[in-house]
């Protein structure tokens, strides 16, 4: 992904086990976390209750720095266990914004951890600072925590079903107490959930790759405004009250968050990608010598493309592998300097070539800039980019961070304007018909509000300003 990888920013990544005996579920929740590393890089933690405690280990950094020096064994066993890895999209990158949320409250100790972002966090904080609240950081996770406890009368699902009547934006949330694990995504279905099993044992997963990654069976897909609750007696499915009658799914899951492998509801991201390469190269071809992605993610539809056009897949760029995800950095100079760090044009493979570049989405548009700019100075003599999604021409506020008009090349110009900026040859973009098309597996309808301005929630909910185009 161009940009996406440099300025466009979900994700969090949360995971949930809960064991038949006292075991080493922290163990477990660590390979979990490990498999959702691409969803964030700033921060992860574990929560881990053993009798009617918790305790919580988290820290900057990956999970297998966060983890290191003996700090998972430090966590007891237990019988349930949540985790996350976090990009911040409300609340500033910092250790006292790390998750889970643990406190302890009326329903006794409890974590909590969240994916996604509420646009209407400034609100329920106010209207609980007035009832003598008191906060400890900045995150909209803590706000809903704190929602949920206040409304709970010492049942933690009637506190759920009440918050979440009040909450409004994204949300895919695991939440823990002594005896229960629930899994709760909000009523659009906006970020993915899903559950599945190890014996007798339940893992719940923002991807079910994280599934794959501990040995767990893929159940199901947790359901849009569903609050699935796992206890001593099995599963208990709960819906919100007034869940819409279509679902919004967040689209960009299969443009680039989610990994490859991953299935959401019902749709493979890789082959909603390969699906994506190939509709470029039968709607948008362009003589060339080779076709190559912008790596990892753009990789497999440009292999599509490649199938389909039969222009054969060259490695154009070259990764270094020991750099994370260039979008996860928590500001632009850290993206702009990890990316030159991170890729490289192979000069030999390009040099005197005409080349496409597949990339999942542009923003801003430094990024692909720069790719240009480098192919060429290896000695590329053509350079064709071919884009697997729309122009994105408004900004998200339901856990993407671009949240204002000002970051987006595509606020302001059209598809030939682009081009001229970036010094491309020629660049085409899937039309929203066409994106759509790649993802007709999934169960679920889409929330398209970054490319035709039409959200689930409304932008005046949020903070208006940010939204005015300038």
């Amino acid at each position: 992904m161009d940009d996406i990888q440099s300025e466009i920013h979900e994700e969090c990544g949360v995971f949930g086990v809960y064991s038949q005996e006292n075991r080493n579920v922290a163990a477990t929740v660590y390979y979990g976390l490990y498999a959702l590393q691409h969803r964030g890089q700033e921060s992860a933690g574990i929560a881990v209750a053993y009798g009617d405690k918790i305790s919580c280990y988290k820290g900057m950094g990956l999970v297998p720095e966060v983890f290191a020096d003996g700090n998972l064994q430090k966590l007891p066993e237990g019988d349930i266990a949540i985790g996350h890895v976090r990009y911040s999209t409300t609340g500033a990158s910092m250790l006292l914004n790390a998750q889970p949320v643990v406190f302890t409250g009326k329903c006794g100790a409890t974590a909590l951890a969240h994916n996604g972002n509420l646009v209407n966090t400034k609100q329920l904080r106010d209207m609980l600072i007035e009832r003598n609240a008191v906060f400890q950081t900045t995150i909209d996770s803590e706000v809903m925590a704190v929602l949920i406890n206040s409304l709970s009368d010492g049942d933690i699902i009637n506190g759920i079903k009440r918050a979440c009547a009040m909450f409004k934006g994204s949300y895919a949330l695991v939440i823990m107490t002594a005896d229960k694990l629930i899994a709760v995504r909000d009523p659009y279905g906006i970020r993915p959930l899903c559950l599945g099993s190890i014996a007798d044992d339940y893992v719940v997963a923002s991807e079910s790759c994280a599934l794959d990654a501990v040995g767990a069976d893929f159940m199901r897909d947790v359901k849009p405004g569903e609050i699935l609750v796992i206890d001593s007696k099995g599963i208990h499915s709960h819906m919100m009250d007034n869940t819409p009658e279509r679902s919004a799914m967040c689209i960009f899951e299969y443009i680039y968050f989610a990994r490859h492998d991953s299935v959401i509801d019902g749709c493979s991201v890789y082959a909603a990608r390969k699906q994506a390469g190939r509709l470029l190269a039968k709607y948008y071809p362009v003589q060339a010598d080779l076709v190559s992605g912008v790596p990892d993610s753009a990789n497999v539809a440009a292999h599509g493309y490649a199938e389909e056009s039969g222009i054969p897949f060259v490695e154009a760029l070259a990764k270094n592998r020991y750099v994370g995800r260039t979008f996860i950095q928590p500001d632009q100079l850290s993206r702009e300097n990890s990316l030159s760090v991170k890729m490289n044009a192979l000069r030999s493979n390009v040099n005197g070539k005409r080349v496409i570049i597949i990339d999942d989405s542009i923003v801003r548009g430094t990024t692909m800039r720069k790719i240009i700019k480098m192919l060429r100075g290896a000695g590329a003599s053509e350079v064709h980019i071919r884009i697997c999604s729309p122009i994105v021409k408004h900004p998200c506020h339901l856990g993407i961070d671009i949240q204002t008009y000002n970051q987006l090349i595509g606020a302001y110009k059209n598809e030939e304007e682009i081009c001229r900026s970036l010094g491309a040859d020629s660049i085409k973009y899937l039309s929203i018909e066409q994106l759509v098309q790649t993802c007709r597996d999934a169960k679920l309808d889409f929330c398209l509000g970054c490319f035709n301005g039409v959200y689930p929630y409304s932008a005046r909910e949020y903070e208006a300003d940010k939204f005015k185009l300038q």
